[in-house]
């Protein structure tokens, strides 16, 4: 790894997506076999996209049920 962030690749791993989070690998497991999580995985191996999973990160922390759905961006790009 490069620097205190996940490696600057597009696939991570669990152990990379649990170092960008800052959350256990436990923790990122349970959610991908939940559903939780955007994941996939690959044989025993699960993956993610670095672009999903910050996209997923924004609507996690601008949903509706977070308190904070006032920080999103309009819809119409005003």
């Amino acid at each position: 790894m490069s620097g205190p962030d996940a490696p600057d690749h597009e696939i991570l791993t669990l152990e990379e997506v649990a170092h960008y989070l800052r959350l256990k690998p436990q923790t990122i497991y349970k959610w991908a076999q939940e559903r939780r999580i955007p994941a996939v995985k690959l044989g025993k191996e699960w993956r993610f996209r670095r672009s999903i999973i910050d996209r997923w990160l924004d609507q996690q922390m601008l949903s509706e049920d977070s308190g904070f759905s006032h920080l999103r961006e309009p819809e119409g790009g005003e």
